[in-house]
């Protein structure tokens, strides 16, 4: 209906004026988001890294730490991860990473040293772990690049290591680390994560010894967590109550990287 107060060039130069004014408008938002989106940006990159994290930067390293905290406040030891028959399990199991791996191991000389504290550490032979009940498990592997595979991994938990080797004591601290013969790679652990009955100190994949390239003689199978904790060729593992070093969180990833 047209305007009676309006001539038609009227109405036309006043729909003119809005459209200019939003343009304006909209240019101006634009403008702004832009200039604060590069003065964040600046304020990030120029902000100083973590404490004992210089490869990320304390904000980002802030709301990893908030996620970790929702996600453990949620965990609970008792849910299981989904397991498999034997029949969906991988022949070819897929490889995440050979970091710590360089080198041979011999194991009759190779021994797991666990600190069970200053002055006080055990080294156990592979026979030894072999001793304890063995566990299996066939669960969806995953990667933190990606990608996963159901695959077939057998060992003790490491509840029941814990338990045959009475460390009680020590599993009342907050985190466990493990680190590699080499120390070339470590990773930190949570309890709860670690305790975690499908948790296994594995020595077989697909009923056979571990390959060399899957960590012989003995890994960490933990199906809670990304395959970056799942640490190849453990050489020595500890206790603590503050986060041990971790590999890939110096480089900027979750610490806690659970599923």
């Amino acid at each position: 209906m047209n305007d009676p107060l309006h001539t038609p060039a009227q109405q036309a130069t006043s729909i003119e004026k809005k459209i200019r004014r939003r343009t304006v408008f909209s240019f101006a938002v634009f403008v702004g988001l832009f200039i604060a989106g590069w003065f964040a940006w600046q304020w990030l990159y120029h902000s100083p890294g973590a404490a004992n994290d210089t490869n990320i930067h304390k904000p980002l390293r802030k709301i990893l730490q908030g996620n970790e905290r929702i996600f453990s406040t949620t965990f609970n030891e008792n849910r299981l991860v989904k397991t498999f028959p034997k029949a969906a399990a991988a022949k070819q199991v897929r490889v995440n990473g050979s970091l710590g791996l360089g080198g041979g191991v011999d194991t009759v000389t190779w021994r797991l040293k666990v600190v069970c504290a200053p002055g006080d550490t055990m080294k156990l032979s592979l026979d030894e772990l072999r001793q304890l009940p063995k566990t299996e498990i066939i669960f969806d592997f995953k990667c933190i690049e990606g990608w996963d595979q159901v695959s077939h991994w057998g060992g003790v938990k490491f509840s029941d290591f814990i338990a045959h080797y009475q460390l009680h004591r020590q599993k009342t601290n907050k985190y466990i680390g493990l680190v590699t013969p080499d120390g070339q790679y470590y990773v930190g652990i949570d309890m709860p994560s670690a305790l975690q009955q499908q948790t296994l100190l594995c020595y077989e994949m697909n009923g056979q010894p571990l390959p060399m390239n899957q960590g012989y003689p003995l890994r960490l199978i933990i199906p809670v967590k990304y395959g970056i904790k799942h640490l190849k060729r453990i050489g020595m593992l500890f206790f603590s109550d503050t986060p041990p070093r971790d590999y890939w969180a110096e480089r900027g990833y979750d610490y806690y990287s659970g599923l």
